[in-house]
């Protein structure tokens, strides 16, 4: 026996590789209901051999069923996610709307499973950002060992955290460049995109912060330890998929590079590429359509007592987005609802 599952938003990227990701890890579903919103009623897309048609999620009764993957932002989650959840479904939001929420537990499977007990109390689950999805996959069991003080983090974003249109954008102001009468102004992005790079994801905050680095640091906070200091600088650059991050870490303890290669080669979810020779490192490039989360070019920080730089790359519409809501699923139901 298996599960009834609703994907909503299953038009855009992130819901398209969710139900790319259901049927690769064989998710043991009965039946499944893909949802948008009543302009897209009828298109089609695509589960495993089958194809699906989208339902209005206007019109949509969700009670009867298990679980809900909802990618559809944070004003629609608004409004559905608590119609959903008060039938009995349990919702896991891809948006940053509950993420914050202290009755809504904010999860990464390999670093806080057992916070998937405090489901409950809204029958909501909250996917992290997707840049804090991969630096807390390298962080905790780190952080197990020697004890994270600080963190800071520059990323370097791809294109597709901002959607189809940001793709479109890339795509399109990359041709521009080359044919005279077909260039594109930036509208998804604030800049030009193409060939160049932005220092802004997100809103600015009275601090001087973006959204999202603050979105960086409050998360890691809640999915970690409330304990740990985190400084972001958050980048869109001109990558299609595949977010990188360099990340410098201060610990309590002192932590030897090969001893953190080591813990890093054995912890869950993660990849050791890391060889000192031109090309012994992952890229965004490299790491499209893959489940894991890439760590390179580990190494002692020499300027404090306790330091180590690495390089982190993720597929971010799996890892930070699909696979990391497909895997609460599967906690979910491996740890509570226990079908299939």
């Amino acid at each position: 026996m298996g599960y009834k599952v609703v994907v909503a938003g299953a038009t855009g990227n992130v819901g398209r590789e969710m139900l790319n990701i259901l049927d690769e890890r064989q998710f043991p579903v009965d039946e499944i209901a893909v949802l948008a919103s009543r302009r897209s009623q009828g298109t089609e897309v695509s589960f495993g051999d089958k194809t699906l048609k989208i339902k209005d999620i206007e019109q949509f009764d969700f009670t009867g069923w298990d679980i809900a993957l909802f990618a559809i932002g944070s004003d629609a989650t608004k409004k559905y996610a608590p119609i959903a959840a008060k039938s009995g479904c349990v919702v896991i939001d891809n948006s940053s709307l509950y993420r914050y929420d202290p009755d809504v537990p904010l999860i990464v499977p390999e670093v806080n499973p057992d916070a998937i007990e405090g489901y409950a109390k809204k029958n909501i689950i909250a996917n992290p950002n997707c840049s804090t999805a991969q630096m807390v996959v390298a962080l905790k069991p780190l952080h197990d060992r020697a004890r994270i003080k600080r963190v800071v983090v520059s990323t370097y974003q791809s294109v597709s955290g901002a959607g189809k249109e940001g793709m479109d954008e890339l795509w399109d102001q990359t041709k521009g460049m080359y044919v005279p009468g077909q260039e594109v102004e930036p509208s998804k992005f604030q800049k030009q995109i193409a060939f160049n790079v932005i220092p802004q994801i997100d809103v600015f905050m009275e601090d001087g912060s973006t959204k999202e680095e603050w979105k960086m640091v409050a998360e890691t906070k809640k999915i970690v330890d409330p304990k740990i200091k985190v400084t972001a600088t958050c980048v869109r650059v001109p990558v299609f998929v595949g977010h990188s991050e360099a990340i410098n870490i201060e610990f309590e303890d002192f932590l030897d590079e090969d001893e953190a290669r080591d813990i890093l080669r054995e912890a869950p979810g993660i990849l050791v590429v890391d060889k000192r020779e031109p090309g012994g490192y992952t890229t965004p490039v490299e790491c499209v359509g893959d489940f894991a989360t890439f760590i390179s070019r580990i190494r002692q920080d020499s300027t404090i007592e306790n330091g180590l730089n690495l390089w982190c790359v993720s597929d971010n519409l799996r890892k930070g987005a699909a696979l990391n809501a497909v895997q609460i699923a599967e906690l979910l139901g491996n740890r509570v609802l226990k079908k299939g």
